[in-house]
């Protein structure tokens, strides 16, 4: 059921009472605005025409298997041509025991789906369930924490077709130490101009900080990881958190993610500054490239920041995992709050 809508804030309800929607995730192609997220062992799909004022009905995705859900597991979604693709992991059994990669597509806009594909071409090594997917130039690229070798890798693959066939997996990156991070979401960014860009927390001495790549030659060769952030994070743990980055027009990359208590925005360049405490969070660049982020504060509140007004602002009291898009027209928020997803008009 959908959708109440006022001012600047809606809210995307469950179909029943007893479902609950997690782990929201968005794209957007400017015209088409979409949403994803996860309820039990379903995903659902719905989007909007107008900038997030109304919502189609959610579209319910079922997966016929147990699906990987919370602390950043759950559905992704992407935009191609005419092709609708969302993927997420699965297994049989689950908990960690058995899991693929699966994408689904729709050529009618969500109203219907057909059969889903694996993209992992080992069987069960993305058990972990954390992967990120994007599009652009053409592709839908997908990461993902892959585990068909001892140690934690981060593999890829590419869709030249909307998702309806996917290319051999390909390493991103291998930690020297055995492995990275094992239980941090990896992103991907799509350039314009066909660059991959892929960030994820590595584990390098003992630190488990953020690190980014680029593909320049359509996942051919990758470029030597660059680490985010000046300081380090020395943690026997995963902190289950891999933040959030964004490419500007001028191919500025801007990262977002926390370290400790702390969140901070970075650049390549290794600069960073602190924004405040809290954890999960996501950044966007906006008008004339502005900046803003969002994240979970210590008392439960969504809470935003960006470069134009540099002020904390509370954009509600209780929720989780906030995700970020900017349509072209608004910056806009999607969050937990409840059993549903609200959504917050940012700037």
């Amino acid at each position: 059921m959908l959708v109440i809508a006022f001012l600047l804030a809606i809210k995307l309800l469950p179909p029943t009472t007893d479902a609950v929607f997690r782990q929201p995730q968005v794209a957007s192609t400017g015209d088409m605005l979409g949403v994803v997220v996860g309820s039990g062992n379903d995903i659902y799909y719905a989007y909007s025409t107008n900038d997030g004022q109304t919502f189609s009905r959610p579209v319910r995705i079922e997966t016929k298997s147990q699906l990987y859900l919370g602390r950043h597991r759950g559905p992704r979604l992407a935009y191609q041509a005419s092709n609708v693709v969302v993927s997420a992991v699965v297994g049989k059994k689950g908990k960690g025991l058995d899991g693929d990669l699966m994408a689904w597509r729709s050529t009618d806009n969500g109203k219907t789906w057909l059969d889903p594909v694996r993209v992992n071409d080992v069987p069960g090594s993305a058990r972990e369930g954390l992967h990120g997917m994007a599009s652009g130039n053409g592709w839908v690229v997908a990461a993902w924490l892959d585990l068909r070798k001892k140690g934690t890798r981060l593999y890829g693959a590419k869709s030249e077709d909307g998702g309806a066939t996917w290319s051999p997996n390909f390493l991103i990156y291998e930690s020297p130490d055995g492995s990275i991070c094992e239980c941090c979401h990896p992103s991907v960014i799509v350039g314009p101009g066909g660059a991959i860009f892929v960030m994820w927390r590595n584990s390098l001495t003992g630190n488990r900080d953020l690190y980014l790549t680029v593909s320049r030659d359509g996942s051919k060769t990758w470029d030597l990881p660059v680490k985010l952030g000046k300081e380090s994070w020395k943690i026997n743990a995963c902190p289950m958190d891999g933040g959030s980055f964004t490419v500007t027009g001028t191919d500025r990359i801007f990262s977002a993610w926390r370290r400790d208590k702390t969140i901070y925005v970075a650049t390549t360049a290794g600069k960073e500054s602190p924004l405040g405490e809290g954890k999960d969070a996501a950044i966007a660049a906006g008008f004339n490239e502005d900046l803003v982020a969002v994240w979970t504060a210590p008392d439960g509140s969504i809470v935003s920041r960006s470069t134009r007004k540099d002020e904390v602002r509370t954009l509600a009291p209780k929720g989780a995992y906030p995700q970020l898009i900017f349509t072209g027209r608004a910056m806009l928020a999607f969050f937990e709050e409840g059993d549903g997803i609200a959504m917050e008009v940012v700037e």
